[in-house]
């Protein structure tokens, strides 16, 4: 009998700092930027539009959808004594923080624009590896777990990046007031919980030296023989490819992914607006909606990714979408304050079945070889999405007059999603030889 794997937590929480690193500089930069745009412009005689600053504000997700899977790609054939994705994260970490302490010191345009387009695109060379890291260090039968703890961590970030303003007002002793000062010295504590993130990959989880070697694992001292060695892989990486079924369920999976993600950002995007338009809530109550939200999805990570395991992850993927189905049926015909508190508790739980297990599914279809390859594949559906999204929304709201629409366009985009992930018939956890279980138990 097969002796079960285990996650172990202690390990996918130390590997969970990278995703946190990326949270907390991600958390600053959406909440600070707008602000130091429009004032900046001001500043400089121009007047930024909200339009253009919302163009500026997804310069990140095209970096991303064109960038990420690139670099996802060739972290899968890196070698190095730190590890193919560690390496990464070495140069990118640093090079990102430098241009982000430089981002509120900037006080014209353009000053400011090259930092943020160089912040933006280091970030996302880093993005897929980072994510990617989890995948390579744990078995294939709990990376749903293990996602949940990464998530989890990347929740940390967000919540450290959220209070930041408030811990360095406190910590410095600073008035809060003065927005340039408090908005500097949140930038320099971000970089510097970036650096220290990075300190804890890059010295705990200390991914392992992958060189090319023989297949006798002798070390290869001749450098032509690496070269060759490196074509041969090269060669080897492009035959591998799926099957015609395997890429149906893919692009099912990626096409599932992006209307999810459509609607999650839409959601995101225009809760708020929505809340003070049509409910009538002050601006201060509307955002505790969104923050009970994350807390629910925070919440049920950990659960999803269990379920994830046991039930299979495409049914657990489903019955989040179904269940996020009906609550925004039930709320747009009752229309109640307290089903929409429900709705939105039980809406942020629904949204970790979904977003839990939709990576490790996504990574098993494409193999344990092309992980960081799937990864960019993963993030250049959601990065679409994120781009897209939120201007369709947006479009709507204007022909319709009303945000009310926002309950028509979110649904058929989860509806849509749900129809797409029926049709995915691969990437559900495989059974693992015995002599497989002992040589990863070997090898950790």
């Amino acid at each position: 009998m097969a002796e079960k794997i285990k996650l172990k937590y202690g390990r996918t929480m130390l590997i969970g700092f990278g995703f946190m690193s990326s949270m907390i500089a991600w958390t600053i930069y959406n909440a600070y930027v707008p602000l130091i745009l429009k004032e900046n412009g001001a500043i400089s005689g121009l007047t930024i539009s909200g339009t253009i600053i919302g163009m500026i504000m997804v310069i990140d997700n095209v970096f991303g959808v064109v960038f990420q899977p690139l670099f996802g790609r060739i972290s899968d054939t890196t070698h190095t004594r730190f590890g193919k994705r560690t390496p990464f994260l070495i140069v990118g970490i640093p090079a990102a923080a430098v241009f982000f302490i430089l981002i509120p010191w900037m006080s014209k345009i353009y000053f400011l624009m090259p930092c943020v387009i160089a912040f933006t695109f280091i970030m996302s060379t880093w993005r897929a590896p980072v994510v990617a890291l989890m995948p390579d260090l744990t078995p294939t039968e709990v990376r749903s777990e293990g996602n949940a703890i990464i998530n989890l961590m990347g929740a940390v970030g967000t919540v450290l990046g959220t209070v930041a303003g408030k811990i360095v007002s406190v910590v410095f002793r600073l008035d809060q007031n003065d927005n340039e000062i408090v908005r500097r010295y949140v930038f320099i504590f971000g970089s510097i919980i970036m650096l220290i993130c990075l300190a804890v990959v890059v010295f705990a989880v200390r991914e392992p030296d992958n060189r090319l070697t023989a297949a006798n694992a002798q070390r290869l001292h001749d450098e032509w023989e690496i070269r060759e060695a490196k074509k041969a892989e090269k060669k080897r990486f492009k035959e591998m490819q799926l099957t015609k079924p395997e890429k149906r369920s893919l692009i099912f999976m990626l096409i599932a992914l992006f209307f999810n993600s459509n609607a999650t950002d839409s959601i995101s995007t225009y809760f708020t607006t929505f809340a003070t338009s049509e409910l009538k809530m002050t601006e201060s109550q509307a955002p505790l909606f969104i923050t009970a939200f994350a807390f629910a999805t925070v919440i049920a990570a950990f659960p999803a990714g269990k379920l994830g395991k046991k039930y299979g992850r495409k049914n657990t993927i489903m019955i989040g979408l179904s269940g996020i189905l009906v609550l925004f049926a039930l709320y747009f015909i009752t229309r109640t304050y307290a089903l929409l508190y429900i709705s939105i508790i039980f809406g942020g739980a629904l949204i970790a079945f979904v977003t839990i297990n939709t990576l490790p599914l996504v990574l098993e279809i494409g193999g344990a070889e092309k992980i960081g390859t799937y990864t960019g594949y993963y993030y250049t559906a959601t990065f679409s999405a994120s781009i897209v999204g939120p201007v369709i929304c947006g479009a709507m709201f204007d022909i319709t007059k009303t945000y009310w629409s926002l309950f028509a366009y979110c649904p058929v985009c989860f509806a849509l999603a749900l129809l797409c992930i029926s049709q995915v018939k691969h990437g559900e956890v495989l059974s693992i030889p015995d002599e497989v279980i002992k040589e990863i138990m070997a090898e950790d």
